[in-house]
């Protein structure tokens, strides 16, 4: 191992001007004068270094490695859907593929036929399902079991913490032609 080649001149002048601009964290304990600094003559223009904090004893353990910042989603990924898919349901251009009906049901039917009917238009490959739900109403927070529009106060809850949560691309109002304000499109992932 070499040893240390010191500081030239010209650096000591350099890293006293750094040092002078350093504000340090803990203060400043009794200086240990430096090889570099008791080989240069002191000026009297120029002060002194600030105290380094002393060494820790012992082994130092390594700086952790950053792990690499991921890559920004492209805009259809962070969507769910690209500008052609928003467009058709805007216009309601496209038929549903499958329609589950939770309207007149208590929450927990409407929250087993949900999960059940998720599970079947799944498995026919359907893409875009009708979910009616019925007209929201406005309800307290300790109401929504009892009063109108619970199914749709709970269904966005259900479908985030349910078992076909990773398969929903997105979830939109659908056009008033397919129920509008009582009902959901979901538009299912493309399956492998």
């Amino acid at each position: 191992m070499k040893a240390p080649r010191g500081l030239t001149a010209e650096e000591a002048a350099l890293w006293r001007q750094l040092t002078a601009t350093v504000r340090p964290l803990q203060p400043a304990r009794p200086a240990v004068a430096a090889r570099a600094d008791a080989a240069e003559p002191a000026t009297p223009a120029a002060a002194p270094p600030p105290a380094r904090p002393a060494k820790p004893r012992g082994r130092v353990p390594a700086p952790l490695p950053v792990p690499p910042r991921p890559a920004a989603p492209a805009p259809s990924d962070r969507l769910g859907l690209d500008g052609t898919w928003e467009r058709k349901l805007a216009r309601a251009a496209v038929e549903p593929d499958f329609t589950l009906d939770l309207h007149g049901h208590t929450l927990d039917q409407a929250h087993a036929r949900l999960d059940l009917g998720l599970g079947q238009a799944k498995a026919m490959g359907a893409r875009l399902v009708l979910l009616v739900t019925g007209k929201a109403r406005p309800v307290d927070a300790a109401d929504r079991a009892h009063k109108r529009g619970a199914i749709r106060a709970k269904v966005l809850d259900w479908l985030a913490a349910g078992p076909h949560a990773s398969d929903i691309a997105a979830i939109r109002k659908a056009h008033r032609r397919h129920g509008g304000e009582g009902a959901l499109y979901l538009v299912l992932r493309r399956r492998p």
